[in-house]
């Protein structure tokens, strides 16, 4: 018994030196960067790279703040993914839900078609995709960046197909004796029941407009619609680029999407039970 002990403890030891290896790996970017958002102009290319800066300069982060209009970028930043996330959370489980619950024509031939789309990498949709965008006179407006995603994304669909697939066809049945119609048996069983699963997907879409930079950059010209990721471009001037600032900008721009996760954590790990089918 007390080798078998001993043994256990060696194994769990062993696996969380490594799981502390490995966090602090994973990790090191971010230190990193918040070293540099803290540094003097004259500690940034120092050989070999301190961690901790011998002075730290806390204005790094007010002078951020107004080389750019970070306020106004973070605004338009949130708008977009807001409405993106909303598009999202509207025509991705009803898709979804359909694929997976009814059995209609043409409902497996949709949904290879769907897994054959997310094979396409964006830059082969992305000319056509924009040619069109212009010809009905969506360029430079925030349209072009949230309107899509009422149409669904086709990973996403590919994800919550997955998971409807997994429920158990016994609450249905039971809705249906009760005299539910298949709307209320979405709206009232099915969709609180893949609650994790909406979560993660509103958090994909969320993080995926926070940092997109491709899209803003390709419909938006006006500077005053900017999101985040396009004024971070501002810091690169024609005497390079300003190393301290960007980085404090950046770590204001991360911090929320870290606060995001800490707050909706336990429904990614909450697995789901089904006591209804008692």
């Amino acid at each position: 018994m007390n080798s078998w002990s001993s043994n256990k403890l060696l194994q769990r030891s062993a696996a969380h030196i490594v799981l502390i290896i490995a966090a602090l790996f994973f990790a090191a970017p971010l230190l990193f960067m918040i070293s540099i958002s803290v540094k003097p102009n004259s500690e940034l290319f120092d050989w070999p790279p301190k961690l901790i800066p011998g002075a730290f300069e806390w204005r790094n982060y007010t002078d951020a703040l107004e080389y750019i209009p970070f306020f106004s970028y973070l605004w338009n930043t949130v708008k977009v993914a807001l409405l993106a996330t909303a598009g999202i959370l509207f025509s991705c489980p009803m898709v979804a839900y359909s694929m997976a619950r009814f059995q209609w024509r043409g409902s497996k031939l949709l949904f290879a078609l769907t897994l054959g789309v997310m094979m396409l990498p964006f830059q082969v949709t992305m000319i056509p995709i924009f040619i069109f965008f212009k010809e009905i006179g969506w360029v430079d407006t925030y349209l072009p960046l949230w309107v899509p995603a009422f149409f669904g994304s086709p990973f996403l669909i590919f994800l919550l197909t997955q998971f409807f697939r997994g429920l158990p066809k016994e609450l249905e049945d039971a809705a249906r004796i009760d005299g539910a119609n298949e709307l209320l048996i979405y709206l009232r069983i099915m969709l609180p029941l893949c609650r994790p699963a909406l979560l993660t997907v509103a958090l994909f879409q969320f993080m995926g407009s926070w940092s997109d930079y491709i899209g803003p950059l390709i419909y938006l010209s006006d500077d005053t619609k900017y999101t985040v990721m396009l004024g971070l471009a501002a810091f690169r001037t024609q005497h390079g680029v300003e190393w301290q600032m960007l980085m404090a900008t950046s770590m204001m721009v991360t911090v929320p999407i870290i606060v995001l996760y800490f707050f909706v954590q336990k429904s990614f790990i909450r697995g789901i039970t089904f006591s209804g089918i008692k």
